[in-house]
């Protein structure tokens, strides 16, 4: 689901906080600021499914977040863990925010309701005519051999591969056009895609949602769950999905950045152009986001249409000028809940910050070296 959808949907049950943590009811309820995970995971805990329930969140949510939760919590009646889980998860949805979630909806729902699709078929998700067939092997092997057959990784947490066929590329390039004439002949005012881009759409709002949703569920989680595990590539629940245009008339280049993701997926749809490379420049977390760039961080990546680039959403990146035609991308941004939550607790994050990284192994440096001074010390005191 898109993330804008997956806030709107909590808006739909607001009960105060009634377990104390352990799976006990109590008449005095706790604030949600007592409610905890656990940053590991007990991997051996079988979740319950929450697939019969109708709920605000997507149930898949609530099964990889229960094995986060705390020991007491894990084997109490799955209604006290539904509610400490959602009591969690309503954090992320403060009042203001979902005025303008709802907002966003009847925004959207107009758009639905008055934009004819050009290209029905591109609405749900069709493997077979989407993707190339090596692609598609790899997805149905579903291991890391088999997606690193089909890839390359030029730079550390950089992946490359071809994904789309030449004909989905140019329907859905033709299904943009068609939406951006209908904007232009209703003149009905769109959001773009962030705040970086002046042109280009979001596919979410005229009602490519449930096809990105499974894009994402089927085919980006298996590989993020492989490859970015350490920033929650396996719990991806949520996406913003969205086409950029570069060119002369467009936005013709993209500033230094990180993206609000966790994975990003980002595909070169056409058409010919000549520029537009990305250059990616090192994994930071917030802290280090603005740090010293290493020789070793820096790779350039030159767009062809129907491949595909992946990236951890944190690894800073921009785009040089597209110098000529017209380049138009699909991305797909992938969250995770779980991972966003759990991050609020971590001060480490050298599992994927290249400079927290760095600034462990100096730390390291300095304590073998403070001691192999301290065992020499000793050396030199010690009688013959």
């Amino acid at each position: 689901m898109s993330l804008e959808v997956s806030l709107e949907r909590r808006k739909q049950s607001q009960t105060p906080v009634t377990g104390n943590g352990n799976g006990v009811v109590s008449s005095s309820a706790p604030s949600f600021s007592t409610h905890r995970l656990r940053l590991q995971p007990k991997e051996d805990h079988k979740s319950e499914s929450y697939e019969d329930l109708q709920l605000e969140f997507s149930p898949l949510l609530f099964s990889m977040l229960e094995r986060h939760l705390p020991p007491s919590m894990l084997n109490v009646a799955r209604d006290l863990k539904l509610q400490y889980m959602r009591d969690i998860l309503l954090r992320y949805a403060p009042e203001g925010e979902r005025n303008r979630v709802q907002r966003h909806r009847e925004y959207r729902q107009k758009i639905i309701s008055n934009y004819q699709p050009l290209h029905r078929e591109l609405y749900s998700l069709h493997a077979a005519n989407f993707f190339v067939p090596s692609f598609l092997k790899a997805i149905n092997e579903n291991s890391e051999e088999s997606f690193r057959r089909i890839m390359s990784e030029p730079s550390p947490g950089i992946y490359k591969f071809e994904m789309l066929q030449p004909q989905f590329c140019e329907k859905l390039l033709s299904e943009v056009e068609s939406f951006e004439r209908w904007v232009h002949e209703t003149k009905f005012r769109i959001m773009r895609p962030n705040t970086m881009n002046k042109y280009g759409a979001v596919l979410d709002d005229f009602g490519l949602e449930t096809m990105l949703d499974k894009l994402m569920d089927d085919f980006i989680r298996p590989i993020s769950r492989v490859f970015f595990s350490e920033v929650g590539g396996g719990t991806l629940d949520s996406h913003h999905g969205f086409v950029v245009e570069y060119g002369i008339d467009r936005d013709v280049e993209l500033g230094f950045h990180v993206d609000d993701s966790e994975v990003t997926l980002n595909v070169c749809l056409g058409k010919q152009f000549s520029g537009g490379e990305l250059f990616f420049r090192g994994i930071r977390c917030d802290k280090h986001v603005n740090t010293e760039t290493q020789s070793e961080e820096i790779f350039d990546y030159f767009h062809v249409p129907g491949h595909a680039v992946l990236h951890c959403g944190r690894h800073r990146h921009g785009a040089r000028a597209t110098t000529s035609g017209r380049r138009v991308n699909l991305l797909l941004w992938c969250r995770s809940s779980v991972f966003r939550e759990l991050k609020k607790y971590q001060k480490d994050f050298s599992s994927w910050c290249g400079e927290c990284q760095r600034e462990k192994r100096e730390r390291q440096l300095i304590s073998i070296d403070a001691t192999k001074q301290e065992l020499l010390k000793r050396e030199v005191k010690s009688p013959p």
